[in-house]
């Protein structure tokens, strides 16, 4: 009987060894790339923001005080607002209009599967290569939108060289770049939700406005929920439409964002140490914000 209850002891324990073989078997590839592309990374910035270097002179150690330059610095603090603009001008219009044409998007039309590719195609285009086209359209003396504007009898715009209008500009522009990727988010939580629950709203006198009040948000709150965060980190990094149309971040440094800063520290006037540490407080920027989206948003989040 020992012997019976020996061997199945054992058999378990090397059942248990193996589940958790195959279970880290899977984990390591996505650990090792999180390990050598965000952890790493984030290490070495950290330690370059203790040190001035050039990439040619020998590093020197200064502890904090590139930290202290920055928060010394004009630029930092104009960057700063320019983001949290961009930040809080472009994430809602995404986000409301990319629901509002998911929600047409679903219903019952003809050609679905073609919408969404239209809808998509900008945002697997290079960034590049729409900001150029873009850049064409804000054209002063060529542009498109000048075009239209002169037919209507105004006269041309800079469009990107006006302080006032220029990160609007470049808002639009990323706003109509990434529209896409939302819409098939939304489009896909939407066609997941189940139609029994409208029809047995219908039934019980539910109007349009009720249902999507009381059974589209709340069925939808986890994929709000994700656009959302990633919503948010997405604009803190924009950089390649900035740089794009708005090179030497825009008139009066109107579209210098914190990642085009960081870019002029590190490649212009290559103070590596000072770009390094813009990059941690960028990231800690990303980090308290998201914590807090989870914090106050994830509770009001329904996971059906």
């Amino acid at each position: 009987m020992q012997d019976i209850n020996a061997a199945n002891e054992t058999s378990r324990r090397r059942a248990a060894i193996k589940r958790t073989v195959v279970g880290y078997s899977f984990l390591t590839p996505a650990s090792t790339i999180m390990i050598l592309f965000i952890f790493v990374p984030v290490f070495m910035a950290f330690y370059l923001s203790l040190f001035e270097w050039d990439l040619i002179s020998p590093k020197t150690f200064v502890g904090l005080r590139n930290y202290a330059r920055i928060f010394q610095s004009t630029d930092f603090f104009i960057a700063v607002r320019n983001t949290f603009y961009f930040v809080l001008v472009q994430l809602p219009l995404d986000f409301g209009i990319s629901l509002g044409v998911a929600l047409l998007l679903n219903q019952k039309i003809r050609g679905l599967s073609f919408y969404r590719t239209v809808f998509f195609t900008p945002v697997i285009t290079s960034t590049v290569a729409v900001s150029a086209v873009w850049l064409w359209l804000y054209d002063p003396f060529d542009g498109l939108f000048n075009y239209l504007l002169e037919f209507i009898g105004l006269g041309p715009y800079g469009w990107l060289n006006d302080p006032k209008m220029a990160m609007l500009s470049v808002i639009i522009m990323s706003v109509w770049k990434g529209l896409g990727y939302n819409v098939v988010l939304f489009l896909a939580g939407l066609q997941s939700i189940d139609a029994s629950l409208y029809e047995a709203a219908s039934i019980d006198g539910a109007k349009p406005f009720q249902q999507f009040r009381y059974i589209t948000l709340p069925q939808l709150s986890p994929t709000m929920y994700f656009v959302l965060i990633m919503g948010v980190i997405n604009s803190f990094k924009v950089f390649t439409q900035i740089d794009v149309m708005t090179p030497g971040g825009g008139p009066l440094k109107s579209t210098m964002v914190i990642v085009y800063l960081i870019y002029q520290q590190a490649f212009n006037s290559f103070r590596f140490g000072e770009a390094s540490a813009l990059s941690v407080l960028l990231s800690a920027f990303i980090l308290v914000l998201t914590l807090l989206q989870r914090f106050f948003l994830e509770k009001r989040v329904h996971y059906n």
